[in-house]
């Protein structure tokens, strides 16, 4: 049986087919009835590109007005949708906006980000992590892992503290300091006996890394990685996301630190300028 909307289920399996024709599967005892339902007036909205009525959305989808009123009101309060009180119709909200900006973001940041990665992965043959900063962790949102037996292995969508890595204390060192502060001053986790749990000692090191223009740990989040660090900063200088190399700690040399820390700065600088390149034209 197919709905409107494209759903196949077959033997408890529900197939969804992609724009391009492809499907992906789910067990279908997996699903829930309202989300989709929910979704289905989400995507009438947004396909109708104007403001709507109650009556209009549940005679279109033939739902009952009652179960769309209660999906209309909730989408407005997580600002999914706006409700227009005075005319009682519906659009599009700003948080439904603002999610579909910050994909294409995310995207365009990994198109720009994942060549510069790989030729970094070439030279050092070591892993070559992209992250950016959600709710005070860092988010991977690339890696390019090492071809070597001994690697390490993150997986993208993996979060993991600001204070802890690299990646994070490149980002907190430029943030601003209300920003930092309310991270700083929260129950900071202890990921192995290494992890700096003093927030003053936290803050010197930020100094040191805005300073110099790179962040390093050595055993903090992991026991036995090492990871070094660099921001990638916007024309204001905020740090829209992050690029490390992380390798296991035996592997750790004063000279992968000042080979890694010229190259990484210098593929942070290349990726903002193709990112503020887009944003002027």
């Amino acid at each position: 049986m197919i709905d409107a909307k494209g759903y196949n289920d077959m033997d408890g399996i529900a197939t969804r087919r992609s724009g391009h024709g492809a499907t992906s599967q789910v067990n279908s005892s997996y699903i829930v009835g309202p989300v989709i339902k929910a979704l289905k007036v989400l995507e009438y909205i947004g396909a109708s590109g104007r403001d709507v009525t109650l009556t209009e959305v549940a005679n279109a989808l033939d739902i009952p007005k009652t179960t769309v009123f209660r999906y209309l009101q909730t989408l407005s309060a997580t600002a999914f949708l706006h409700h227009d009180i005075p005319n009682d119709r519906y659009g599009i909200g700003h948080g439904f906006r603002s999610l579909a900006r910050t994909d294409r973001s995310l995207q365009r940041l990994r198109e720009i980000a994942v060549p510069i990665m790989r030729n970094l992965n070439r030279n050092f043959n070591e892993t070559i992590n992209l992250a950016i900063e959600d709710k005070g962790q860092i988010v991977y949102i690339e890696i390019i892992e090492s071809t070597r037996a001994l690697r390490m292995q993150a997986h993208v969508g993996t979060r993991d503290p600001l204070h802890t890595t690299a990646l994070g204390k490149a980002i907190l060192a430029h943030l601003d300091e209300p920003d930092r502060e309310r991270i700083l001053t929260q129950s900071l986790a202890e990921r192995t006996y290494r992890s700096v749990m003093d927030a003053d000692a936290i803050r010197r090191q930020l100094k040191d890394v805005h300073k110099r223009g790179y962040s390093i740990e050595i055993g903090e989040n992991e026991d036995v990685c090492m990871c070094i660090g660099v921001a990638v900063l916007d024309d204001l200088g905020f740090p829209i996301a992050a690029i490390s190399l992380s390798a296991p700690i035996q592997r750790y040399s004063l000279q992968l630190v000042d080979l890694a820390t010229a190259s990484l700065k210098h593929s942070s600088k290349e990726i903002a300028a193709k990112l503020q390149f887009d944003h002027i034209s």
